[in-house]
């Protein structure tokens, strides 16, 4: 991966100089980033990123040429610049698993390092996991949406620039798609390309007849027609049909249609009809055409005979929702080996952050293996699961819940510890498992497209009672804005 050390915010920068200057660069403190709102009104948001964090930060290095274009910048003198000749992480950082389910304001990444380092490396954390992780649980919805069938993604060209295509493939991939068409993320994830021809593939040729047998003659295994580009039942399905049947005489099996545009659910069921009637009922139909979770939710609705979707636009950029407002907010401050709890204070109360060294619970119900709640507490914190659990809504605290039965995992992993990585790399399959078994631990309703049910994030008591106390008694420990 290249080197993204620049890849940040000046004032990143100018700050970690005034740090320096003020003797405190050294201090150590406590990051969490968290997100306040899950993307596209979903009921959940699947978290990735964590690899390419991890190639970041086994790459921070200012070179001279990055130094000799600060020092240009009249911003920094040569102590700065020498000190950032010599930079290096050397801080622990826990996260959560690639491919996690996470709810918004807890941790999915928590950084403990000295000042300067926690500080540099903000803006490209929230960069590479806020984008991977909308892009993932955009596609997730999509994916819910078809009920089982593959979803392709089909963006490259509509993406907000390369790594967008690139990463957004990836996330996809890791929230449901079945392969993409973008063959750079194929090569470079190891993931399955798909695609077919265009409609100037059809427009070349003399006729559509023409055009269609000469993609079947050069891919007879793997025909998948295009077959819109003049008019689909009169045109299109017809000579598909033609050539299908040419390559059966030949002893190959077609593969089957696209559809690009049109009413979908009408032309699909006619072409289904159309090719059923010659024999071809294994040949499958894939839509495209600016499709996105609603659209093909009502396809389905209507019995569409589609086999696949191929989505492109709304899928790469997230057309409806695009950013996922993750943050990275000061929680706690290290005096005598002691770590001192931070919160911030706003007039918006979503805004308030949860003080302290914290980690998150799931908990599940040992019956079914269901997810029912995450628990943020502080990091000494214990559970005894043998003894019954009751915990309660952090604002409307007269709802409770008891669980007996029940067990826990912590969602937090050692990434980095004292600079050294120590967390297990995974390949993208091993990836799209572990989070097709986060999905399957959720009860339908955190699952279904609209209005999903909120699922329950609580504070321990013991948080609860922190953040109301340093609410109440804000001084010097806590920042205020307006």
């Amino acid at each position: 991966m290249r080197n993204l050390t620049l890849m940040t915010d000046l004032y990143q920068l100018t700050m970690l100089n005034g740090y320096l200057k003020n003797g405190i660069d050294k201090n150590i403190v406590v990051f969490d980033m968290f997100f306040r709102k899950n993307p596209c009104h979903n009921g959940y948001t699947i978290i990735v990123g964590i690899e390419q964090v991890i190639d970041y930060i086994e790459n921070i290095n200012f070179n001279e040429e990055d130094l000799l274009y600060l020092k240009n910048l009249n911003l920094f003198d040569d102590k700065f610049i020498d000190y950032l000749r010599n930079f290096k992480f050397s801080g622990t950082i826990y996260c959560v698993e690639e491919g996690s389910i996470m709810f918004p304001h807890e941790p999915v990444l928590r950084v403990k390092a000295p000042l300067a380092e926690a500080q540099l490396i903000e803006t490209t954390l929230l960069n590479l996991i806020n984008f991977q992780s909308l892009i993932a649980t955009k596609a997730s919805r999509i994916c819910t949406a078809a009920r089982g069938d593959a979803v392709f993604e089909f963006g490259l060209r509509r993406a907000q620039g390369p790594d967008a295509g690139i990463y957004g493939a990836k996330a996809a991939i890791i929230g449901g798609c079945k392969g993409t068409s973008n063959v750079y993320a194929g090569k470079k994830f190891g993931v399955p390309v798909i695609g077919t021809h265009a409609h100037s593939w059809v427009q070349k040729f003399e006729t559509e007849l023409d055009a269609f047998r000469a993609y079947a003659e050069t891919y007879p295994d793997n025909a998948l027609l295009l077959v819109d580009t003049y008019n689909v039942l009169t045109s299109g399905v017809p000579n598909a049909i033609t050539v299908f049947k040419e390559l059966r005489e030949k002893g190959h099996k077609p593969h089957g249609i696209r559809i690009d545009s049109g009413d979908i659910a009408y032309l699909s069921k006619e072409a289904r009809k159309m090719l059923d009637a010659e024999g071809f009922e294994d040949a499958i139909i894939i839509a495209s055409s600016d499709l996105d979770e609603e659209i093909i939710d009502n396809l389905k609705l209507q019995d569409a005979a589609v086999n696949a979707w191929a989505v492109g636009t709304n899928l790469i950029t997230s057309k409806d929702c695009p950013a996922l407002g993750g943050v990275y907010k000061l929680s706690a401050i290290q005096k005598n080996n002691e770590l001192i709890p931070k919160i911030k204070i706003s007039e918006n109360p979503e805004k308030i952050t949860n003080p302290g060294y914290k980690k998150v619970i799931r908990i599940y119900d040992k019956a079914s293996n269901k997810a029912e709640a995450d628990l943020i507490m502080l990091n000494d914190e214990k559970i005894d699961t043998n003894k019954p659990l009751t915990i309660f809504h952090p604002v409307h605290t007269w709802k409770k819940k008891t669980l007996v039965d029940y067990s826990i995992r912590e969602m937090l992993v050692p990434l980095y510890e004292d600079g050294n990585l120590v967390y297990k790399r995974r390949n993208i399959q091993e990836i799209c498992e572990y989070t097709q078994k986060e999905l399957d631990s959720l009860w339908p309703e955190y699952k279904r497209l609209k209005r999903p049910q909120p699922y329950k994030v609580d504070l321990s008591k013991k948080l609860w009672d922190l953040k109301n106390k340093m609410m109440g008694d804000c001084d010097l420990s806590c920042t205020k804005d307006e």
